[in-house]
This record gives structure tokens, C-alpha cells and sequence, in this order.
């Protein structure tokens, strides 16, 4: 049973540090085109959180229901179909005010990181058999 538990929690670790890679993918571009990010969360946080805090305009958080991660960026129409905010004039800082080309890099921002930490990984992999091949062929 130990042995489980401790699978489980190695898990959920890599895929918790693979969801925040993604999700910073969309972030970081996000925060280079001053566009106002309102959450990043690991997790999803339907009805409360396991943890919160507001930092600037964004609030981090990490929510109880281990699906994923979201980034909510204002002026993005998302699973919470905010129609209050879409009736009002867009705010420069808001996605839908941002040109299409800097719409896209956010977009495609976690798919980029997934596909960029796929191959890292795939080239540190092969690297390191590469170097353990060698090892033994130079110990023999």
C-alpha cells in the first residue's frame, strides 16, 4: 500500500509540474502583452480552493479537483461565459482588444511549452542512453 501512495503522489507531482509548464505557456505571454490575467490556477477550483492568494491583479491558487490548470484572462470568453463583461466597450488590457497575431501566440503559448519540454526531454533522454552506452563500452 506504501508503495502505491507513493506512486500516486509521484504522479501527480509530474503531472501538476507539467500543468503549470502549460499554463504558464499561455501567462507569460499573456503578461508580455499587458493583458490582465485574473486567475492561474493548478487545478480547478469549483466551488472553493485549497489555496488562494492575490498578488497585483492576478490571483494564484490551487483548487481540489486534479483535472488541469486555467489561466482566466480578462476579456477571453471562457467556460464562466462572463456576457456582463463582452456587453461593455473592450479595456486595452482585455484579450479581445489585443490584435489577432498577439491573440494567437497566447493561444498556442501551452502547446508551444508542451511540445518544447517534450523535445528537452527526448534529447536528455537519448543524450543520457548515448553516455551510459559509452560508459560501458569504456569499462569493458
Amino acid at each position: 500500500m506504501e508503495t502505491f501512495l507513493i506512486k500516486a503522489a509521484q504522479l501527480l507531482l509530474s503531472l501538476s509540474i507539467l500543468v503549470v509548464l502549460h499554463e504558464l505557456g499561455h501567462f507569460i505571454p499573456a503578461k508580455i502583452f499587458k493583458t490582465r490575467v485574473e486567475k492561474f490556477y493548478l487545478f480547478f477550483d469549483v466551488k472553493f480552493s485549497l489555496f488562494k492568494k492575490k498578488i497585483g491583479e492576478t490571483v494564484y491558487g490551487i483548487g481540489w479537483l486534479p483535472l488541469g490548470g486555467y489561466v482566466k484572462i480578462a476579456g477571453m470568453i471562457d467556460e464562466s461565459m462572463d456576457t456582463e463583461q463582452m456587453k461593455q466597450p473592450p479595456q486595452p488590457w482585455e484579450f479581445r482588444s489585443k490584435p489577432a497575431w498577439q491573440r494567437l501566440i497566447i493561444m498556442v503559448g501551452g502547446v508551444t511549452v508542451n511540445i518544447s519540454d517534450g523535445l528537452v526531454r527526448m534529447m536528455s533522454t537519448s543524450s543520457l542512453t548515448s553516455m551510459i552506452a559509452v560508459l560501458r563500452c569504456t569499462a569493458s
